[in-house]
């Protein structure tokens, strides 16, 4: 745990009206911690979310404030739009995570006295020789780990993550045991600001010029047929694409300066390696190449290869070739170690290459 205080540890804990959230809240004030729930208005949210998170501040009696990051979450929402417009299909969560959540909430907490934030997060911060490491969650299944591999490494020391050993089954009995409305709550699946998961038509409604038709080529530059927008599609795609071939066949690329949709084979999307940039580090900085497990995407099981860092891009070499590679999702390395997995760093998906 974190360094005994005088004090109860303060701690603020961002509540989204969610079991998770409200769990994690319960676990730290049945450990003594002085607790404060924090909802973080983030756009134009409906207001039943909110009623949800101060229900559970009420039910577990700790106070409830209310955050508003409308002004800051816009830089979100430009990033989201500004990935999609260079055809590369963003994470905002990811994005969000270093930013917002461990970013700018971390910054209010500590500016009202807090010691730590926590949130409803299934992934471990261990304190090591050296420091804090960010771990996968004891469950894996259930490891949201690479959703915080942005994060500075510098905050890791302030942040709680409760629900670190369970599993999302403990979690609801957790929530049924304290008479918790949200305790069946189903999980959110889709990004917060597009509650109905068509992340085209809310694309379209912020940036209405990814709207430009353009040309479905295969891999020789033959035209196979045409499209809408590239923002509709992402690397290893096969329905929707309105192309007959008598075979299967998948996006491969996708080119923003020539507005096109590339399809080929499967075997088309298996890639040897990738280049990544914006590289961040929650272990010193390497010199030199290493072996590390690797995950290109949030659902990914990792992968052997070896990780070759160039001050601030990383070229990935893949043990066995890895399919659908994307670029704009984020790639996240990992060290097995006797504490778990711990994760060592990530970098923006560039480029692939064989």
């Amino acid at each position: 745990m974190k360094p005994q205080l005088q004090r109860p540890p303060k701690v603020f804990v961002a509540v989204s009206g969610g079991v998770d959230s409200a769990i994690a809240a319960a676990t730290l004030k049945q450990a003594g911690f002085d607790c404060t729930a924090v909802y973080m208005k983030l756009y134009d949210q409906p207001l039943h979310k909110s009623e949800d998170a101060e229900k559970v501040a009420k039910h577990l009696d700790i106070p409830f404030e209310v955050l508003d990051l409308t002004a800051e979450f816009k830089n979100v929402i430009d990033y989201f739009c500004s990935e999609y417009r260079q055809a590369r299909t963003p994470n905002p969560c990811v994005f969000c995570n270093r930013f917002i959540k461990f970013g700018r909430l971390l910054e209010y907490a500590k500016a009202k006295g807090a010691d730590f934030i926590a949130t409803g997060h299934y992934a471990q911060i261990i304190e090591e020789k050296n420091g804090f490491g960010l771990y996968a969650a004891a469950n894996t299944n259930k490891d949201q780990s690479y959703a915080l591999a942005m994060i500075s490494r510098s905050v890791l020391e302030n942040i709680l993550f409760p629900l670190g050993r369970l599993d999302k089954s403990q979690t609801r009995k957790m929530a049924e045991s304290l008479g918790l409305e949200v305790s069946s709550k189903p999980d959110s699946q889709e990004i917060c600001f597009i509650p109905d998961n068509d992340y085209a038509a809310k694309l379209e409604s912020l940036c209405p010029e990814v709207l430009r038709k353009g040309n479905i080529i295969d891999s020789k530059g033959k035209i196979l047929g045409t499209h809408n927008g590239i923002h509709r599609f992402t690397i290893g795609q096969r329905r929707g694409l309105k192309v007959a071939m008598g075979v299967p066949y998948y996006v491969t690329k996708l080119n923003a300066e020539e507005n096109t949709v590339t399809l080929g084979p499967d075997d088309a999307l298996l890639h040897k390696g990738l280049t990544a940039a914006g590289a961040n580090w929650l272990i010193d900085e390497p010199s030199e190449v290493f072996a590390a497990l690797i995950k290109i995407r949030y659902n990914h099981k990792p992968v052997s290869g070896y990780v070759k860092p160039e001050k601030d891009i990383v070229r990935i070499s893949f043990d066995r070739p890895v399919r659908a590679i994307t670029p704009g999702q984020a790639v996240v390395f990992y060290l097995k170690n006797e504490k778990g997995l711990k994760v060592t760093g990530s970098a923006w998906i560039k480029e692939v290459f064989d």
